[in-house]
């Protein structure tokens, strides 16, 4: 029987609840074996922060899922230089773990995106998408997306980097551990 992994990609810069939250009820919900956080190196739709490396995003990213058995980090799209397409990082993973069935979660905002992916007809071949329900967002496609219901919570790590910035606390938002090193790192300031 193939293993079940589901992917969850992004910057996380940094991860925050939401991420944990979202990561915790598809393991669960889509009964799937693990959970591997997805880093990537540039995404191709949005500009890439030099301020914070991508070294210090890993480093939030692990204290963020230490301590949970299902947790991974899966560091694929950082170990290739330019842009993470997710198309050749499944292709990739793939090859590298062929008793692997790979699903690619995805919030609401990407839902209504998927149309603009890079090569979308062959991706939905390849691997099952996990759509999962974001505020303010219709989840419609016309591609095959697995909807699974999560609790709302309107968290960006846009609006975590905006409320340090501002010298406002993001305790209870980001995971303590993650908390205690962006104060460290002087991040977002």
């Amino acid at each position: 029987m193939k293993k079940k992994v589901g992917l969850l990609g992004g910057t996380f810069n940094p991860p925050h609840m939401g991420h944990l939250v979202i990561a915790e009820q598809v393991l669960e919900k889509a009964g799937l074996d693990e959970i591997r956080f997805l880093p990537n190196h540039v995404p191709p739709h949005k500009q890439a922060d030099e301020r914070v490396s991508v070294n210090q995003r890993v480093v939030m990213l692990q204290k963020a899922i230490k301590g949970h058995p299902r947790f991974s980090l899966e560091q694929i799209e950082l170990e290739r230089a330019g842009a993470s397409y997710t198309y050749d990082t499944i292709k990739l993973l793939m090859e590298r773990e062929e008793t692997t069935e790979f699903s690619f979660i995805i919030g609401g905002d990407m839902i209504e995106y998927l149309p603009k992916w890079h090569r979308i007809e062959e991706l939905q071949k390849m691997v099952k998408f996990i759509g999962v329900n974001r505020p303010t967002y219709a989840h419609e496609t016309p591609f095959d997306v697995q909807l699974v219901e999560v609790p709302n919570i309107d968290l960006s790590s846009s609006y975590i980097r905006d409320t340090v910035k501002k010298g406002q606390s993001v305790r209870y938002l980001v995971p303590d551990d993650v908390y205690r090193f962006i104060k460290k790192e002087g991040l977002y300031e």
